[in-house]
């Protein structure tokens, strides 16, 4: 997995057109269905409970290599630069400050490429 922290600002090279963030609450079973598996959802990633929709990005889909954080909120294994489907879970305040800095550049990172459309809710 690219270490994020690698480049300065973490803007991409062409900064799409983005939404204005959404605050929709989102529950983890929706969450779960929007997976990439099926043409009827999209594809949803979640980091510190903020869902981005990642659906135009094959690296979400089901080859891709992401796809191990479609449909969840991965933000411990984002934070340990982990690709494990284990570590894919929404606890991260145990980790220390190196982790949590990974996990905070990994938030900006998805921000500036993917658009906020809701906050996850149980």
């Amino acid at each position: 997995m690219a270490q994020v922290g690698q480049s300065k600002g973490f803007a991409p090279k062409e900064p799409p057109k983005l939404n204005p963030p959404l605050s929709t609450p989102i529950s983890v079973s929706h969450l779960a269905q929007c997976d990439g598996l099926s043409p009827s959802y999209p594809t949803y990633v979640a980091i510190k409970g903020t869902v981005f929709d990642v659906s135009g990005n094959t690296a979400y889909a089901p080859k891709g290599a992401y796809h191990v954080f479609a449909g969840k909120d991965p933000s411990r294994a984002l934070a340990l630069s982990s690709l494990k489907a284990e570590d894919c879970r929404p606890d991260w305040e145990d980790l220390g400050d190196k982790e949590k800095q990974v996990l905070s550049d990994w938030f900006t990172f998805f921000s500036k490429r993917y658009n906020i459309v809701g906050q996850v809710r149980e």
